[in-house]
């Protein structure tokens, strides 16, 4: 049951970053997101990084159906590990350098922009090491490097639901909530992670 919670709120939460995704459809450089970035939309590499982040990142939250069921592994293991090269690929060439290049221009001074910046490449980081210890047959290792991986991967919505959170309850000033919400995003996703791996390991 607990189990159907969790997909049912996470079916709901990537269908709400598939809504912000289609905003840019047809392409566009003055809606949502990119509203307040018009310093930067006249450079093409900016351009392209958002674009590719926007609609790459999508597919890797899409992926994540098929990567932490047991049940599904048991069932449909080529399912599980073409989900799993797709999320990868995904990651480690597109969506991750492209989210760097963004970082470098993200809002809210140095510490936003070393928090973005660290997270992809902590993002790409941590996909390779999965992809290196399922090739070396360490399956184990694999799962807990991908859990750290898709950690990273949700900051996509769990940044957004801090800063909901955030605003109702304390009403920052907008640069103030942005340095807090980069670092908050993906460093507690990560701990939450690390402590599962630790009572695994335990175990």
């Amino acid at each position: 049951m607990l189990w159907l919670a969790v997909a049912a709120v996470y079916s709901y939460t990537v269908w709400l970053m598939l809504e912000i995704t289609l905003q840019y459809v047809p392409i566009r450089y003055d809606v949502a997101f990119l509203a307040i970035k018009q310093d930067y939309t006249h450079l093409l590499h900016y351009r392209v990084a958002f674009f590719l982040h926007a609609f790459s990142a999508i597919l890797v939250l899409l992926a994540g159906y098929t990567q932490f069921s047991t049940r599904l592994r048991r069932r449909l293991p080529w399912l599980h590990r073409r989900a799993g090269w797709l999320y990868a690929l995904v990651t480690i060439f597109v969506a991750g350098p492209s989210g760097l290049i963004l970082g470098i221009y993200a809002n809210g001074g140095l510490s936003s922009r070393v928090a973005f910046c660290l997270l992809a490449v902590l993002w790409v980081f941590f996909t390779i090491m999965a992809m290196i210890r399922i090739a070396r047959r360490q399956v184990r290792a694999h799962q807990q490097w991908m859990l750290r991986s898709f950690s990273l991967a949700l900051s996509a919505i769990t940044l957004r639901a801090w800063k909901y959170l955030l605003v109702l309850l304390f009403h920052p000033r907008p640069m103030d909530l942005y340095r807090v919400v980069a670092w908050l995003g993906w460093t507690l996703n990560l701990l939450v992670v690390e402590f599962l791996i630790y009572r695994s390991n335990r175990r």
